[in-house]
């Protein structure tokens, strides 16, 4: 291949490379990639008992948090 033809190919990529990452940069800053209604939507959908175990989790999580404050070693 001549030199010419590989300079090209190396630029061209190099180019559409750079589009590609200012293009993902873009949709993260501005929030294409956010999903605002998916905890609104998935509370919709919840039964009692799903509702009933996050509330025993929840509780089991800040009893830890409270029991790891508490702890003083000797």
């Amino acid at each position: 291949m001549n030199d010419s033809i590989i300079i090209l190919m190396l630029g061209v990529s190099i180019f559409l490379g750079a589009l590609a990452l200012f293009g993902i940069m873009w949709a993260i800053k501005t929030g294409q990639f956010d999903d605002k209604e998916k905890f609104l939507n998935q509370v919709q959908f919840d039964g009692t008992e799903e509702l009933n175990d996050a509330a025993e989790q929840q509780a089991k999580k800040a009893e830890l948090k409270k029991r790891k404050e508490d702890y003083r070693p000797e």
